[in-house]
């Protein structure tokens, strides 16, 4: 419990300096609460790991995913950098229309700013345009940095989207009322709405390609 309370110190002092604001003490505790059973969760599944895992910027991937291949994926370092990049934005509030910590993200702009952030790619506007990004992955194949998109709207265009981070997770700014979550994609509401995935590499002329 004391760690739990200097962990809420500790963000709402990170939270202020950045200019992302709490209505009251209640929904910084949920916050608080909510990031670390999430983070729990995936402390839970960590298997032993080599020394080479435990680079800085490389555990988040490495306790929630086996890792691939460089020859076989969305490079790893783009996926570390990706997921270190979104977890840190987890509990940040939705808002519709919104591309910035300080003021709430919608889905495409969360990846919008994560992309840009992360790899230096600079990605449409709405979901339905990044739909068109990279290059098609199937479900089967998915890996930790895809982006998955959804038909939340019956089965007309794209209209949601969130970043894979392995384990058959996404993590995604849902709708407002809530805050950047991670999901199970055998969640029955996502699992009925899911579309396909999309893998957008750095320096990959593909990433410009319908």
């Amino acid at each position: 419990m004391k760690a739990l309370s200097r962990l809420a110190a500790l963000l709402a002092s990170v939270y202020m300096l950045s200019g992302i604001h709490f209505a009251n003490a209640d929904d910084l505790d949920s916050f608080v609460r909510s990031r670390q059973q999430v983070l729990n969760q995936f402390e839970d599944a960590r298997q032993p790991a080599s020394p080479a895992l435990l680079q800085p910027g490389r555990a988040i991937t490495a306790a929630i995913a086996p890792r691939q291949p460089v020859s076989s994926v969305q490079s790893s370092d783009n996926a570390d950098e990706l997921i270190s990049s979104a977890m840190g934005l987890l509990g940040v509030a939705y808002r519709y229309g919104g591309t910035s910590a300080s003021t709430g993200f919608d889905c495409s702009g969360f990846m919008q700013h994560i992309f840009k952030r992360s790899m230096g790619v600079n990605l449409p506007r709405t979901s339905a345009a990044q739909a068109k990004m990279g290059v098609g992955v199937s479900r089967s194949e998915l890996q930790p940095g895809d982006m998955v998109f959804f038909r939340t709207m019956g089965r007309g265009r794209i209209s949601h989207v969130g970043l894979y981070i392995g384990n058959n997770r996404f993590i995604h700014a849902p709708r407002t009322g809530k805050r950047i979550e991670v999901t199970s994609l055998s969640n029955k509401y996502w699992n009925a709405k899911y579309a396909f995935a999309r893998r957008v590499k750095k320096n990959d002329p593909s990433r410009f390609l319908n």
